[in-house]
């Protein structure tokens, strides 16, 4: 009697499910070398040989979207749930190191940066030194968990249901602002509909194609305001900074308008207008087994709001 030998992988194989599982995933060879680290020709590659060597096809590809075919989503199926299996194991091994270790992916708002992560830096590193923390700066609100990352930091209004989310601060408020020598020039907006005969500096989210709609809230009565002016980025920033030298009207956050109101170089406009929103929140998909990377950074930052 012969014994049937059990079914083994190599380390190509699984290079090459990881692979396919991300390109099923995020149905985009583009987004998913960027989450991989290669070149799209080299995962392209890759898909093929996977495809060969198993005599079927995976994925339907043109050169504007790429689909599944219905091999390659009862794969996905059966590889996505083996391989989150796998992470979960290698998590639990790491989880009996006396020291976190590890790669934690986070992606913020840039003046959730400023707030919450720049502070923490040196004591977090002196605390964990093998701990490396990748953080991405980005204003675009996007699904962080496909492309990779372990958490977010975003504002309360913008946060999916389905992710687990950790009040960093108090609530926020957005101001219009602008300089003293505008106003002097053009007059100060009584209410936000008086915003239409004003020149506004623009802000658009990135990846949007219009610019975002000004929003206000009085007893209780919310009122967006479509505004225009002489200049539109993609830079809080930016726009104040032009706000500052005289351009326009503003509306930013207001801690990051604050140090120009503070100097006396921007005066706030309809505060009575500007009620608060949900604050800055740390956000992560619910797990199983978290890793203790992440759990000792989700502690850090946390700890301040714990304090206060």
């Amino acid at each position: 009697m012969t014994s049937q030998a059990e079914p083994s992988l190599s380390s190509t194989d699984l290079a090459q499910l990881r692979a396919f599982e991300v390109v099923a995933r995020l149905l985009s060879f583009s987004r998913a070398a960027m989450h991989l680290g290669v070149t799209s020709s080299a995962l392209s590659q890759t898909i093929g040989n996977l495809e060969k060597s198993l005599g079927i096809r995976l994925l339907n590809r043109t050169t504007r979207s790429v689909t599944l075919t219905l091999a390659g989503s009862h794969l996905l199926s059966r590889v996505h749930p083996a391989l989150a299996e796998l992470a979960d194991a290698v998590a639990l091994a790491r989880h009996q190191r006396s020291q976190p270790a590890g790669i934690i992916r986070i992606q913020s708002f840039r003046v959730a940066v400023d707030q919450f992560i720049t502070p923490m830096l040196a004591s977090f590193h002196q605390a964990y030194p093998d701990i490396v923390l990748d953080v991405e700066i980005d204003d675009h609100v996007a699904d962080f968990v496909a492309d990779g990352f372990d958490a977010a930091i975003r504002v309360g209004e913008v946060i999916a249901r389905d992710l687990v989310a950790v009040p960093l601060g108090p609530p926020l408020r957005q101001l219009a602002v602008a300089s003293p020598a505008y106003i002097a020039r053009r007059g100060a907006p009584m209410t936000p509909r008086d915003l239409a005969t004003h020149a506004c500096i623009g802000w658009r989210w990135p990846g949007k194609a219009r610019p975002y709609r000004w929003e206000f809230e009085r007893y209780g009565k919310a009122l967006e305001v479509e505004v225009a002016g002489p200049f539109i980025a993609n830079s809080r920033d930016l726009c104040v900074r032009a706000a500052a030298e005289g351009l326009g009207i503003a509306f930013a956050i207001e801690a990051v308008v604050e140090p120009y109101i503070a100097a006396g170089t921007l005066i706030p406009l309809l505060q009575s207008w500007s009620a608060p929103f949900p604050g800055f929140h740390l956000c992560f998909p619910a797990q199983r087994q978290m890793s203790p990377a992440l759990r000792a950074f989700i502690d850090a930052i946390r700890a301040p709001a714990s304090a206060g």
